[in-house]
């Protein structure tokens, strides 16, 4: 009897798991998410863009220009990725962004690769209330310091439709923030 009982709970149990398929088989739609105001925000960086930044290269040294062009696009309606392609050094640079947002976490969320690096960036932010500046932090390789990591916040500031100011920052040693990077991203017309 026990045996029988057992047996009955353990086949129960194993086809929890397919009864959302059940449900699909029967006719019924699943419960998909579907975005949020958070998510429609995000479509604003879409399209083809030229960029111009400089980046510090330390004190008493000259800044680095570089300029480059961003290809944004959405992922459906939940995720953008951005392909960033410039010089650097005299060498061709490709950067990868994804941004979304996570509705549990309250936080926009997303990652950077790029072809002169081997850490992956896992960001997450905040859009601030003028609803014109995202916000991501992250944590990463220290550039001052081998074998150390810091905090970073890259922050993105739509000036118009057309025009985003970007700025890259780290947590110094001392405690304040760094700007190392800065520039201007222009709409493709």
């Amino acid at each position: 009897m026990r045996f029988a009982a057992a047996f009955t709970l353990l086949a129960a149990l194993a086809l929890v798991p397919l009864a959302p398929v059940a449900s699909v088989a029967r006719g019924a739609e699943p419960m998909m998410p579907a975005p949020q105001k958070e998510h429609e925000w995000l479509q604003k960086f879409i399209g083809e863009w030229d960029s111009e930044s400089k980046a510090s290269m330390g004190p008493g040294q000259p800044d680095m220009q570089c300029k480059g062009t961003i290809t944004s696009k959405a992922l459906g309606g939940f995720w953008i990725a951005s392909e960033m392609k410039s010089e650097m050094m005299g060498m061709s640079f490709t950067g990868l962004q994804t941004i979304g947002y996570d509705a549990k976490k309250k936080a926009y969320v997303g990652t950077w690769v790029d072809s002169m690096t081997d850490h992956m960036w896992k960001y997450q932010g905040t859009v601030d209330k003028s609803g014109k500046i995202l916000t991501l932090e992250a944590e990463g390789p220290n550039f001052m310091s081998d074998g150390k990591t810091t905090k970073f916040q890259d922050i993105y500031e739509f000036t118009d439709k057309d025009h985003i100011t970007f700025s890259s920052k780290m947590l110094g040693d001392d405690g304040k923030w760094v700007t190392f990077m800065s520039g201007t991203s222009v709409r493709k017309k």
